[in-house]
């Protein structure tokens, strides 16, 4: 399956992000919440975002993959997925305000989604119109 190249490449960055957030707790002794410390924070959001949105991105990109499209739809949507998720953390980990990373990024997750999500219900209801004969 397709989807298992993108969702393990999704699990490598969400590992890499939890290690920053958990790196940094132990260098600074913050254990709960963010302590005021505003790089902590920018971990946390950037680990969060992904585990916000990638989820329901893999989980599009697998029943596309199962309902039977192109390999080359998903290859194609599972690179903007990981691309446009790594911008995201790269962007967020550079600022906490505007960047081109984290703005492209997240323009990006949300499109894909939902162009994924049309994708879906446009072949829940395709099914519909060339029944299989029993």
């Amino acid at each position: 399956m397709i989807t298992l190249l993108y969702a393990g490449l999704c699990t490598i960055l969400v590992v890499v992000l939890a290690s920053r957030v958990a790196y940094w707790r132990f260098r600074h002794k913050i254990g709960i919440g963010d302590g005021g410390d505003r790089e902590l924070l920018k971990r946390v959001r950037a680990h969060g975002n992904a585990i916000e949105n990638m989820p329901l991105a893999l989980i599009l990109l697998g029943g596309m993959e199962l309902n039977g499209y192109s390999g080359n739809i998903i290859h194609g949507f599972g690179v903007v997925l990981f691309v446009s998720r790594l911008a995201h953390a790269i962007g967020l980990s550079i600022s906490s305000g505007t960047s081109v990373g984290r703005f492209a990024g997240s323009l990006f997750t949300w499109l894909l989604m939902l162009t994924m999500a049309g994708f879906a219900i446009v072949g829940y209801f395709m099914q519909f119109a060339n029944p299989p004969p029993y």
